[in-house]
């Protein structure tokens, strides 16, 4: 019984972790480009004179369900929605390069091109920056042109080209902070041939339906594991 009560008490920790991934998941039904997170539970043996027996249960964030999103027409020139397995390059809290999804993108009072999170757009050398008072759109290949207002006739000039990175065959990683870096350090590769839809925007890939089923399966699991203990 000693044995079964170690196995169901770190049964119930992994249920409240999953809860938690759940209730995350819930909160950012509504995100754009969000990446609904995936819990990897896995078996654990204690090691050690006459501990081999206790299997605990080990659970962890390591990835995310990758599946597109609905994608929605806004209409905005810097709203961008990316197509196939790619993701958009953005400069991290920590001045690393991380990898999102999330295209509503908008230039800040510096110049600065970024995006919902207020991450900086990363471009072949850095944070992309255009010039204030011009008029920024994005071409479906990630370049970032600006034309003058006042001369409507000349063709807008590009200022950047937006890193978008393919991420299929590379270990990848989501952060707390809900972007992506690649395992054990390193950059992504830019894509040459990714593409992005203009005026529209990736919505969140998570059903609500399905993750209020799954808190309520994690619910009862933890209730059961708690009446376990209890007997």
């Amino acid at each position: 019984m000693d044995r079964l009560i170690y196995t169901a008490l770190s049964g119930m920790q992994a249920s409240m972790d999953r809860q938690r991934v759940i209730a995350s998941n819930m909160a950012n039904a509504q995100t754009i480009g969000f990446r609904a997170e995936l819990l990897d539970q896995r078996p654990v043996t204690i090691d050690g004179d006459s501990l081999d027996a206790r299997v605990m249960d080990d659970a962890q964030v390591r990835g995310a369900m990758m599946d597109q999103g609905e994608i929605v027409q806004t209409g905005k020139p810097l709203d961008i929605a990316l197509q196939g397995d790619i993701l958009l390059a953005v400069q991290a809290d920590d001045g690393g390069e991380a990898y999102t999804r999330r295209g509503d993108l908008s230039v800040s009072p510096t110049g600065l091109l970024v995006n919902g999170e207020g991450h900086p757009v990363l471009g072949e050398a850095g944070p992309i920056t255009v010039p204030l008072g011009g008029k920024t759109s994005i071409a479906p290949d990630g370049a970032v042109t600006v034309g003058d207002p006042a001369k409507p006739d000349e063709p807008p000039q590009v200022v950047g080209q937006i890193k978008l990175a393919g991420w299929r065959g590379s270990p990848i990683a989501k952060g707390l902070d809900g972007l992506f870096r690649v395992q054990d350090g390193g950059i992504l590769p830019p894509d040459a041939e990714a593409t992005v839809l203009t005026g529209a925007l990736e919505q969140s890939n998570v059903k609500p339906t399905e993750v209020l089923v799954q808190m309520i399966e994690a619910q009862r699991l933890f209730a059961m594991r708690s009446k376990l203990i209890a007997t």
